[in-house]
């Protein structure tokens, strides 16, 4: 368990960044920076404005000493190659890539400060496991890997840099692929333990990975995709 730790989490107000607040916000002092608050207003966090593809983070609201760093905001924009223009894939390195490398760079001098901070990125299952129509996410979440591993060598042995690679989870950004009963059982049934994920299981593998329960472990992108990116059954 995190206790008595400075967080930020870059866009907590919804989906796994919201349940990742809930999962910690008991023990720890939990920063919020998202466009909206009014998720989070029945939590104990401290809530900041912020638009990761358009504004600079206000670090005056965050102490001198973060303990960890978790960067939400992402896309599932899954169309043919051929229906996807160039703005699309650059728009989705925007928000994925270059929000997170900028709000890193905001507060690398507080993560730095603590001597043993952890920054957890999220990728997808579709990086190592090839699926159609996925080309525009797998490219920018491609590059969260890539960052992850550069960071982590880097600036190892005081910040450790880790990422999760899930499936299909049960969020607001994966509603247009589950709203109905239809498409939840088709979704269902693509992987191997029957089911998609939900938040709070993304969100205590974080904690994991923030805590030091992983204190060994930094470079590493862990899988948790109900086995559909290992598994053929």
């Amino acid at each position: 368990m995190i206790e008595n730790k400075n967080i930020l989490i870059i866009g907590g107000s919804s989906g796994i960044g919201l349940a990742l607040a809930e999962h910690l916000a008991p023990h720890n002092t939990i920063y919020v920076a998202s466009r909206s608050g009014e998720a989070v207003q029945h939590l104990n966090v401290q809530h900041i404005a912020f638009d990761a593809t358009q504004e600079e983070l206000d670090v005056s609201r965050l102490p001198e000493v973060l303990h960890g760093f978790v960067y939400c905001p992402g896309s599932i924009n899954l169309r043919p190659f051929k229906g996807l223009t160039v703005e699309a894939f650059q728009s989705d390195f925007e928000l994925n890539v270059l929000g997170a490398v900028r709000s890193l760079k905001s507060v690398l001098s507080q993560l730095s400060a603590s001597g043993n901070a952890a920054v957890v990125f999220y990728s997808t299952v579709a990086v190592q496991t090839g699926m159609p129509f996925h080309s525009s996410i797998a490219a920018a979440k491609g590059a969260i890997e890539g960052l992850t591993r550069s960071l982590a060598a880097e600036f190892a042995p005081k910040i450790r840099v880790n990422a999760i690679a899930p499936s299909l989870v049960d969020t607001p950004l994966a509603l247009k692929f589950l709203n109905n009963d239809t498409k939840v059982e088709k979704a269902n049934e693509r992987h191997p333990l029957g089911r998609v994920g939900n938040a709070q299981e993304i969100a205590q593998a974080t904690a994991f990975l923030l805590g030091e329960e992983s204190s060994w472990m930094t470079g590493s992108v862990l899988q948790l995709d109900g086995g559909i990116g290992n598994l053929k059954t």
